[in-house]
């Protein structure tokens, strides 16, 4: 069998379960937070979907920020596969929210009115304003980006720059593994992960700014040899689906 006629392999993705700054709606984006109960609960939920459904990954793919990653760790350890490879790396990242970091939704939208933080949140090419490079919410400042060239870590981001830095990494490094027939799971963030979808399900732009994916729930795609998806469906009850959504959609009115 040629490379050519290879099944394709699964691909999976996973938005991190409720995070401690999600529960008290401030504007994470690049901030390391950790999950809450909850989002801890939805983590090993999801890896007992995953184990049900009978898939076994061989590699996973996550941000370098630790909801992500423990959100990872626990469904690995729910379907005992913990010794897969990992690959971390920051283009998985969340959006970064700029100046937006760490403020309450609800009160910076009381301060600058519902429709500007929308705007800011939801478009797909607006970004927030910007932070300077001396603020403890850039980047450079942080241990994890400094073998990074400064120039290229952001101090904001729309989606469309978020894609912009997760296509390439995309295309490099997890579209080879699938071509390989290898099923790929990846747990990463709601802006990173709407980028991918939006790229896999060829959703326009002004499309992609409704599209919400709720926390913990995976998200299963069998692909054809030209990466088009012949399945694409979250796992799992419908009504917790539905309702976890609405959660993710309610955000965006705050």
């Amino acid at each position: 069998m040629n490379n050519n006629s290879k099944k394709m392999g699964t691909l999976v993705m996973v938005r991190h379960g409720q995070s401690e700054w999600n529960l008290k709606n401030l504007f994470t984006g690049w901030t390391d937070v950790d999950l809450t109960e909850q989002g801890t609960a939805e983590a090993h939920a999801a890896g007992q979907l995953l184990k049900n459904e009978g898939i076994v990954f061989d590699l996973a793919y996550t941000s370098v920020l630790t909801r992500a990653i423990r959100t990872l760790w626990l469904i690995l350890d729910e379907m005992n596969l913990m010794w897969i490879p990992v690959h971390r790396d920051w283009h998985l990242n969340e959006r970064h929210y700029g100046a937006l970091q760490g403020l309450n939704k609800a009160e910076t939208a009381a301060k600058h009115g519902a429709k500007q933080v929308k705007i800011w949140r939801r478009s797909y090419d607006i970004s927030p304003p910007p932070v300077e490079t001396t603020d403890d919410r850039h980047p450079k400042n942080d241990l994890r980006y400094q073998n990074l060239v400064a120039g290229a870590l952001p101090a904001t981001e729309s989606l469309k720059t978020t894609l912009e830095r997760v296509q390439p990494y995309w295309e490099d490094h997890i579209i080879p593994q699938l071509k390989l027939g290898r099923n790929v799971l990846i747990t990463a963030h709601g802006n990173s992960l709407r980028a991918l979808v939006k790229i896999l399900e060829s959703i326009s732009d002004e499309q992609i700014t409704e599209f919400n994916i709720p926390t913990g729930i995976p998200r299963i795609y069998e692909l054809d040899s030209n990466l088009r998806p012949l399945r694409a469906e979250y796992l799992g009850n419908s009504e917790t689906i539905t309702a976890a959504t609405k959660i993710v959609a309610d955000q965006a009115t705050v």
